[in-house]
């Protein structure tokens, strides 16, 4: 089937590199891959002494859940890992939030039919990341963002936070929820977008848009090509209306599109397209604009909510 900040930019770089870290990037002793810098308020970074005396400023943790999954030709198979957590490191640059990654893949299964995919299944998922956070609990924090970086990690994360408020003395809260309400919703419509006049969804546009805002490198926009993309019958039927924003549609449809081949439905990616990009738009056509907006309007709204939060319910209270 084939139909026909500047803020932002500056919040992007990491701290200056300290002296030592400067003296490292030109010593041919030590690895001559290493290009990091130290980012506030990014766990993997930080020593004992900064996590201690950020608690004494804060107890909230912001922790995506990401995938490892096919991308089509042109994205890594750590989208979602990798633009999770450099959302999440956006959002922790204006607000006093820890950003801690716990683990890379996902639930993945219907897109295993490319290489490199790693999936693993919902309860274990879950169980990680829930130990992870009673570390934490463990250590004073109490209150958790949990952020989908992974649409087929939707149900997933409602779990997660579920048993954290009902197993654990965190509360945590979905941030892909919350943070609707704070969006800018009129932005939003402004963002340059293709017309809404073909399948473009996962590894589309949107996804190779904010790839190209917030890991520039790691996108080879020279190797994306259209997918070939066949549908089922039945859903290639109701596509016009999941197109047209049909909200009944674009839910049956999502809920029988990209399933595990084992379900027999037809619809894991290798099954529905040819490079596993699920749209028929060139992904060249997204922009770096757009994922600069579209991120901006997240981080907004996180830094938004996590403000009220904290008017709500102070840190330490």
């Amino acid at each position: 089937m084939r139909r026909s900040l500047p803020v932002f930019l500056s919040l992007a770089l990491a701290p200056a590199a300290t002296a030592q870290t400067a003296a490292a990037q030109t010593d041919p002793q030590t690895n001559p891959l290493w290009t990091q810098e130290k980012v506030k308020n990014y766990l993997p970074h930080m020593t004992v002494p900064e996590v201690r005396d950020f608690l004494t400023r804060s107890d909230m943790v912001l922790i995506p859940v990401a995938a490892l999954e096919q991308h089509g030709n042109h994205l890594p198979i750590g989208t979602d890992y990798l633009n999770g957590v450099e959302q999440a490191k956006l959002v922790a640059q204006r607000a006093d939030v820890l950003v801690a990654p716990i683990l890379l893949p996902g639930q993945s299964p219907y897109h295993m039919g490319f290489e490199g995919t790693i999936t693993l299944p919902s309860p274990l998922v879950q169980e990680v990341y829930v130990e992870a956070v009673k570390s934490l609990i463990a250590h004073g924090f109490k209150r958790f963002l949990i952020m989908n970086a992974h649409g087929g990690n939707r149900a997933i994360t409602t779990f997660i936070v579920d048993r954290i408020n009902q197993e654990t003395a965190g509360i945590a809260v979905d941030l892909g929820a919350v943070s609707g309400p704070f969006r800018d919703r009129d932005r939003m419509a402004s963002v340059p977008t293709p017309p809404p006049d073909e399948l473009d969804r996962h590894g589309g546009t949107p996804e190779t848009s904010s790839s190209l805002y917030l890991m520039p490198t790691l996108v080879d926009i020279e190797a994306a090509v259209p997918a070939e993309v066949t549908l089922p019958a039945h859903l290639e039927a109701m596509l016009p209306d999941v197109l047209a924003g049909d909200p009944t549609a674009l839910a049956v449809f999502l809920a029988e599109g990209l399933k595990d081949e084992s379900t027999g439905k037809g619809t894991s990616s290798a099954e529905m397209s040819s490079t596993g990009v699920w749209g028929t738009r060139h992904p060249a056509e997204a922009s770096t604009e757009r994922g600069r907006i579209a991120t901006e309007i997240f981080v907004d709204a996180a830094v938004a909510f996590i403000e009220r939060w904290n008017e709500l319910r102070p840190p330490g209270s």
